[in-house]
């Protein structure tokens, strides 16, 4: 179920939700990928304005910490019985969006806020790498846009339909984060800062759909054990 296509257009709503709160909602800014923090900060620190290249840092340090984190969810509990170690990474995703849910938006607050969103996208970026056997994000399109292309042309050049399918499936994600990039938009411009809540509850079925695998391991076990 973790690695299900099911999921992979959930987490891919939720991605696009989020880019579209921040830039409603948090100062015009897209949290879920660094790239154009990273330019910003360059031009920044090309000016000699080493105090605004600072800002930017923030959220690029916080992208790197979720994956750090990420990672030491993984190590830790991999094996564990009662929760799958993604559904932590969830979890931490939701109270992480739950928190900023509550913080006012200021010009001050908006930076730390949106690094607390990318260290969310981040987790979510390392944890879900693979859906229905194909490597992608959920939380940015430019590689799985690259890929589809891709497999699109392989299909039409090598009459490859496994490739057909595969570009099928990095098409659907993007119309999912599309379609979250629309709905976040709608309900943030209805909620403001307060349309975290509504992205912290779409995250909650990812969370709810992991514990499918564990009752299935769990019977099993039952089962070797009889």
């Amino acid at each position: 179920m973790s690695e299900s296509f099911l999921l992979g257009v959930i987490l891919a709503l939720a991605g696009g939700f989020l880019d579209a709160y921040t830039y409603v909602a948090r100062g015009g800014v897209f949290a879920n990928a660094e790239t154009g923090n990273i330019v910003l900060m360059g031009l920044k620190l090309a000016d000699g304005d080493f105090k605004s290249a600072l800002h930017y840092l923030i959220p690029i340090a916080a992208f790197a910490c979720g994956v750090l984190a990420s990672e030491l969810v993984k190590k830790e509990f991999k094996t564990g019985a009662i929760l799958h170690w993604r559904q932590i990474t969830v979890a931490l995703e939701i109270v992480v969006l739950t928190a900023i849910s509550f913080v006012e938006s200021t010009d001050s607050n908006n930076i730390y806020t949106n690094a607390l969103v990318a260290f969310a996208a981040s987790l979510q970026v390392q944890s879900f790498r693979v859906i229905s056997g194909v490597s992608l994000t959920t939380t940015m399109c430019t590689g799985n846009l690259r890929s589809a292309t891709e497999n699109f042309f392989s299909a039409l050049s090598n009459k490859d339909k496994n490739a057909l399918k595969k570009s099928a499936k990095y098409f659907t994600v993007i119309g999912f984060f599309i379609a979250g990039a629309i709905i976040g938009a709608l309900v943030t411009r209805a909620l403001d800062i307060k349309a975290a809540l509504v992205a912290a509850g779409i995250l909650a079925l990812p969370f709810a759909l992991m514990f499918i695998d564990f009752e299935k391991k769990r019977n099993n076990t039952a089962e070797e054990k009889k």
